[in-house]
């Protein structure tokens, strides 16, 4: 029972992240928020991506805000490549 309770956290952590990293990566490229659902899924899918770039530079994050600060720097590449490919 208590390994349920752990992947429900770990989720509702990640949905957390993500709506946090999403919205401020929307702030900072200057285009606002994208809404919630939006915002969560840049977010979470800007955490892989910065999961990877972090890695391939040599470096880790650990914790909530570590993990924050992945997903931001994630997800405002993925803002940069949508914008980029958009003006295409």
């Amino acid at each position: 029972m208590g390994r349920r309770h752990s992947w429900d956290l770990g989720l509702l952590t990640w949905i957390f992240v993500g709506l946090i990293a999403g919205w401020l990566a929307g702030q900072v490229m200057k285009g606002g928020g994208y809404g919630v659902a939006t915002d969560i899924v840049l977010g979470m899918l800007g955490g892989v991506v910065g999961g990877w770039v972090f890695g391939l530079l040599g470096l880790g994050a650990h914790g909530l805000i570590g993990s924050l600060i992945v997903a931001f720097v994630g997800a405002v590449i993925l803002v940069w490549i949508a914008r980029k490919l958009k003006k295409a």
